[in-house]
């Protein structure tokens, strides 16, 4: 197995905008290939954007959405992977025949559609309906994986998409910078941004404290470390719809290492070269193969009622 380089980026997305966000994948991934990279990520929900849609009634989330891999995004996704020769992962809303709607991940390149993923756990639209599978497929040798965002807070997903093979997992977020019950958790001022050229300190103050990247930082490398993979976390920076997102796209490696991240306050990305020495040499290859499921195959697997409570899409933002 070769080395892989993979690109992760953040950018400022436009609510509803799909030929503006195309433009930034376009221009983005233009960037990526120049730094020869192989792959570049987004963001969950980049062609679409996101935080609106929690407003849409099932009629207009019907509108924002499309088919996969007939859709016009699609076809655009892999023409922009044809143009700059680099495989290209990015967000949407799916409709399906029935007019089901998901939230979905693609893996494109520029002979089609390699995977598509449905998010797990969405919650942002009453209308969306959850995926039932993981999913692992082959990029340059490398088997990898996707988890959306609350995905991944639920660790047994990381750990299956593990076991089911995968040493990359790509993990497209919207997140950070809004309320919680944890201790300094709540949304940043979106004056903050509109000032950002004049006082960068005061808004990278919130960006990298609790209620952004010290957060982050509690639980996104213990998944890569228990599970000795590599983890692609891409998220937005600037305003999604009325909230400010702090970006930080990052891409971490098997010993839980930050080994690149995106650190301007703008559309940007970075690389980094994936080498499959770490998968090996990580302490969390032995976890995974001194575990001993039977002492715990019944508990893991035991019924219950899922419950889900998204504190800040009720909040009323006063």
């Amino acid at each position: 197995m070769n080395n892989l380089k993979i690109a992760t980026a953040q950018f400022e997305n436009k609510s509803g905008d799909k030929a503006y966000n195309l433009s930034v994948i376009d221009q983005l991934a233009q960037k990526a290939a120049a730094q020869g990279a192989n792959v570049i990520a987004f963001h969950e929900c980049s062609i679409t954007g996101y935080t609106f849609a929690r407003q849409l009634t099932k009629d207009q989330m019907l509108a924002i959405a499309e088919p996969i891999p007939d859709g016009a995004s699609i076809k655009q996704l892999q023409a922009v992977a044809a143009k700059h020769n680099i495989t290209v992962l990015a967000g949407l809303f799916e409709k399906d025949k029935q007019d089901n709607l998901f939230k979905a991940y693609v893996c494109v390149d520029k002979n089609g559609l390699i995977a598509k993923y449905r998010k797990l756990h969405p919650f942002i639209n009453p209308y969306l309906i959850p995926g039932d599978q993981y999913c692992v497929f082959d990029l340059y040798g490398w088997k990898c994986g996707i988890l959306i965002c609350y995905d991944n807070n639920i660790i047994e997903n990381v750990r299956a998409t593990t076991l089911l093979g995968a040493q990359v997992i790509f993990m497209p977020h919207v997140t950070m910078c809004t309320p919680s019950t944890r201790p300094g958790a709540g949304f940043v001022d979106p004056a903050l941004w509109q000032n950002r050229e004049a006082d960068p300190t005061s808004l990278r103050l919130e960006f990298d404290g609790m209620k952004g990247r010290d957060w982050l930082m509690k639980w996104l490398p213990a998944r890569a470390y228990d599970n000795a993979i590599y983890v692609v976390f891409s998220n937005p920076i600037g305003m999604d719809d009325d909230q400010l997102k702090n970006g930080c796209s990052m891409i971490i490696d098997p010993f839980g290492d930050v080994v690149a991240e995106c650190r301007t306050l703008g559309d940007d990305i970075v690389t980094a070269t994936l080498t499959p020495e770490k998968l090996t040499q990580a302490g969390g290859h032995r976890y995974l193969k001194a575990r001993r499921p039977d002492l715990y195959r019944d508990i893991i697997g035991k019924e219950h009622t899922s419950e889900q409570k998204v504190v800040w899409l009720q909040d009323d933002k006063s």
